[in-house]
């Protein structure tokens, strides 16, 4: 059962080290690190993506800052008390990493089989470019979730404004990184990085498990 529910949360992404291993918790005696990795776009630009990895992995690779990285895991959330709030962190659990110097096709791929937990919200972007913001929970061992911000685009963005909460959702894409200012007061503003899962192609599956794919939309940068 624990195999089965790991597959419904499946990331590879490869990319290059950008800071050295910072320590982040333990757990049952294991230290875990957290190391940022830039990964490229199709375009010209990349996204710099947050991994949480195992003492017991870095030991059998070393992360030094300019490597190549590739890595296997899901992508986890969590919530943390920021300026009197709870705020949703994400970040990537590594399962396995290597060095690698090879070039990869698609360096950024995401899997994810979960529920519709929010209201899916339709809007147009500045450029005209129609996207539905949602919010999936997929299931994790021990009855935990994960809660991931998720953005579909064109005709996959206009059905997906219709999902009810519940609905179970397939969907494949990318993990990227967009910065966003907060204003804390009249004089202080900050910037801060979101992530977010861009939509390429999704599946709707029924209560009978019949499902309905949707076309594959081109990559988006926002």
């Amino acid at each position: 059962m624990t195999d089965k529910i790991s597959e419904n949360n499946t990331v590879t992404i490869v990319g290059t080290v950008k800071s050295k291993p910072e320590f982040s918790h333990e757990m049952y005696g294991e230290g875990f690190y957290n190391v940022y990795l830039e990964v490229p776009r199709l375009s010209d630009i990349s996204d710099t993506l947050p991994i949480t990895v195992s003492e017991r992995l870095m030991a059998g690779v070393g992360l030094e800052v300019g490597s190549k990285l590739v890595v296997l895991g899901q992508l986890r959330s969590y919530n943390k008390l920021l300026d009197g709030s709870n705020k949703l962190i994400l970040t990537i659990f590594a399962r396995d990493l290597k060095l690698d110097d090879e070039e990869i096709k698609n360096p950024n791929q995401i899997y994810l089989d979960g529920f519709i937990c929010k209201k899916p919200i339709y809007r147009t972007t500045p450029f005209g470019r129609e996207i539905t913001d949602m919010l999936i929970a997929v299931n994790r061992p021990y009855n935990k979730s994960d809660y991931i911000p998720s953005i579909a685009w064109g005709r996959n963005a206009r059905y997906s404004e219709n999902l009810a909460v519940g609905d179970r959702i397939r969907v494949w894409g990318r993990i990227q990184s967009r910065e966003y200012q907060k204003k804390l007061s009249e004089e202080e503003v900050i910037t801060r990085t979101a992530y977010e899962v861009s939509i390429s192609k999704m599946e709707i599956v029924d209560k009978d498990n019949n499902v309905r794919e949707f076309v594959e939309e081109e990559e988006q940068d926002n």
